[in-house]
């Protein structure tokens, strides 16, 4: 019993099951091809384009967020470690009065 239905489940028992006796695996059938029309987006040359409703609000709306975001960027604190400690070891060597700024020396490798 177990051998008769693996037969059955064999791809040669599906060829030979399936008309004209070619084995279809997938469903899908033939590949599907569109013809080129021969226009941009469906367009005419020198067809107007008329705009929707939705667009303007969409474009305005994406411009305003990158602004936002952009400006978000731009203005945000510094709150990165080093900078933190940079300005505690500052206030540290200030407070017991070492020099913070020092002569730079010409030296040639």
């Amino acid at each position: 019993m177990y051998a008769r239905r693996l037969v059955q489940l064999s791809p040669r028992a599906a060829a030979t099951a399936t008309p004209g006796g070619r084995l279809v695996r997938g469903g899908h059938g033939a590949p599907q091809f569109n013809e080129p029309g021969g226009y941009l987006f469906g367009r005419k040359p020198g067809e107007k384009y008329e705009k929707e409703g939705w667009e303007v609000i969409w474009i305005g709306g994406f411009t305003i967020a990158f602004g936002l975001i952009a400006a978000g960027q731009i203005y945000k604190p510094d709150t990165r470690i080093r900078t933190w400690a940079r300005e505690e070891a500052e206030k540290q060597m200030r407070e017991e009065g070492d020099i913070l700024e020092y002569k730079t020396t010409a030296y040639k490798a």
